[in-house]
């Protein structure tokens, strides 16, 4: 699958500020370049700061560790993901969303582990504020649009655990001959036993035949309308601010 870079990102050997000074963004663009490139496991600290013609001692006044780096690239690319709080249709702007998340996913898929696994190494409090900004604006816009606190956590969760789940899906989705014109020859199917996998080698057209975008609109179709029938938000939605933090904690507005 080729990945399409998105805009504006430069190589690794461009990153430096045209001062020459480096800084932490400069930093994690490149190792952002270098993971694009070769995956996680070809980052070091060595090689970022060849990639940046500079000492290695240099990185560690922007970044502690090889682990900092790594919460820092997952923080840069999940910036990039937005959401609008104020959008008066909720489900509508979290299908936006999902569709956001699935194009960064695409455009640096070796990233995709860290967005999925790393947090589980984390206490929520002690991740990059980064990393927490699409939950607190999804939380934002669903009290906003009357669910209280707990029920806005739960489809927060019902919605990204679903998101992770096609991600990884669809970037296993790997052509094995993509010149074979037999469908079973092109995924590699014809490899397996028949007799331990007929079912699986019958669905060969079908295996072929996907499609990414369409798959994430059918889930989102089946999970969405799923919460508005088993969530009801209240018919006067709580004003952002204090009554909108009131329901998040549970709490009651002074």
């Amino acid at each position: 699958m080729t990945m399409t870079p998105p805009p504006g990102k430069r190589p690794a050997g461009d990153a430096v500020n045209r001062d020459g000074k480096i800084t932490r963004d400069v930093v994690l663009a490149a190792a952002l370049e270098l993971i694009d490139r070769a995956g996680v496991d070809s980052l070091s600290m060595r090689r970022l700061a060849a990639a940046l013609d500079r000492d290695p001692m240099i990185l560690y006044r922007h970044a502690a560790s090889k682990a900092a780096v790594l919460d820092g690239v997952a923080e840069m690319v999940l910036a990039r993901l937005t959401v609008n709080p104020a959008d008066p249709d909720w489900a509508g702007q979290l299908r936006a969303v999902a569709r956001g998340y699935r194009q960064l996913a695409l455009a640096h898929p070796h990233v995709v582990p860290l967005l999925v696994t790393r947090p589980l190494a984390t206490p929520l409090g002690l991740r990059p504020p980064g990393t927490l900004r699409p939950l607190e604006d999804v939380l934002s816009l669903l009290t906003q649009a009357g669910f209280i606190g707990s029920d806005a956590l739960h489809i927060y969760r019902a919605l990204f655990g679903f998101l992770h789940g096609h991600v990884l899906n669809e970037l296993q989705e790997l052509v094995d001959n993509p010149d074979e014109t037999d469908d079973l020859l092109r995924l590699g199917l014809h490899r397996l036993p028949i007799r331990d996998f007929p079912l699986l080698r019958s669905l060969a057209p079908v295996l072929a035949a996907y499609d990414g975008a369409a798959e994430l609109e059918r889930g989102l179709d089946i999970l969405l309308a799923g919460l508005a029938a088993t969530l009801t938000p209240r018919q006067d939605p709580p004003a952002h601010g204090q009554n909108a933090r009131a329901e998040v904690t549970g709490s009651r507005p002074s």
